[in-house]
């Protein structure tokens, strides 16, 4: 757990975080979002201490950070940049090597944590550990990138503006790679990201910040369908919020129990409009189904195949406009 308690840092007359108490709880992916300026990216690196607080105490598990040396500290935090910050002349094997090399690991370790992150994110040792990066695509440097700030095997990643670089396309990729890797490891993450869109999908938690302040820290559905002052609510946009809420809201959440269970793809409803909905698809994907097969209600599969449920079109619109 990392707990920022009363933090402030100035650079000159400028007030970068101002009086910042958060707490980032263990095994759990928080964005801290915002327009630039805001203060966000000087929060991140903060927590190791390559921008010092000029007041307040930060704690990882209970300790000051203060108390605790720097290059230690630093060793035992994953750290990832946008552009993903590459040794460009060594390869690709050397550079995710750089820290277990620092910390004295013995060869034989250090190939093997080289071989086994190359292989968790898709890469080929034998095609990919001796290349350089500029010989990557992009996504490829990015996934280095994050190998690199994992192969010390540290309990917290930081990630600043991670994937801006990135097109469209293999940014989403890229996102899905780190949910998918966070929720296997169970580190905790810190991002720091500009996109609302990309602190709703992946953050646990969202810290809006503006001018070195913290005007709002919660779930993406809090933040979406209550969101404290203006600011916040512009962030999220009133047009979209609607949407983007159902985007986070899974079909078994909302479905109705049915009289009778019946497999899957049984029923009036099956038979006009194909396979039932999963329990984990999202409201957003029922309500496009529901609408692009003109039918009010639809069955709902659970993990087990049976449909035991069903979603209606009048129950996602209730959910879209309550409160959570």
């Amino acid at each position: 757990m990392i707990e920022f308690d009363q933090v402030s840092r100035r650079f000159g007359a400028t007030v970068a975080v101002d009086r910042v108490s958060l707490t980032v709880p263990s095994g759990s992916i928080t964005a801290l979002v915002g327009t630039s300026g805001s203060g966000k990216s000087t929060l991140l690196r903060m927590i190791n201490r390559l921008i010092p607080p000029d007041e307040g105490t930060i704690r990882i598990d209970g300790i000051d950070t203060a108390t605790l040396e720097e290059v230690a500290l630093r060793r035992g935090i994953g750290y990832v940049i946008q552009g993903n910050g590459l040794f460009p002349h060594w390869t690709v094997a050397r550079n995710i090597a750089t820290v277990p090399r620092l910390l004295g690991w013995d060869a034989a370790r250090i190939e093997a944590r080289v071989r086994e992150l190359l292989e968790r994110f898709g890469l080929d040792p034998a095609v990919y550990a001796n290349k350089l990066p500029h010989a990557l695509s992009g996504g490829q440097q990015q996934r280095v990138g994050v190998a690199r700030a994992l192969a010390a095997e540290p309990e917290i990643l930081l990630m600043d503006e991670p994937f801006g670089a990135l097109d469209p396309i293999i940014r989403a990729r890229a996102q899905d790679d780190l949910l998918a890797l966070q929720r296997r490891l169970g580190i905790t993450v810190v991002i720091v990201t500009h996109d609302m869109d990309e602190a709703l999908r992946l953050g646990d938690q969202i810290v809006v910040m503006d001018h070195g302040r913290v005007l709002q820290a919660g779930a993406p559905e809090q933040i979406l369908a209550r969101p404290a002052v203006d600011f916040v609510r512009q962030l999220v946009g009133d047009a979209d919020r609607a949407l983007r809420l159902l985007a986070l809201t899974r079909v078994g959440e909302a479905a109705e129990t049915v009289g009778s269970t019946e497999p899957a793809g049984s029923g009036e409803a099956a038979g006009r409009a194909g396979a039932p909905l999963s329990s984990a698809a999202t409201l957003r994907d029922a309500m496009g189904a529901l609408l692009w097969h003109g039918v009010e209600t639809l069955p709902v599969a659970d993990d087990d195949g049976v449909v035991r449920r069903r979603i209606s079109l009048p129950a996602i619109l209730t959910r879209a406009r309550r409160p959570q």
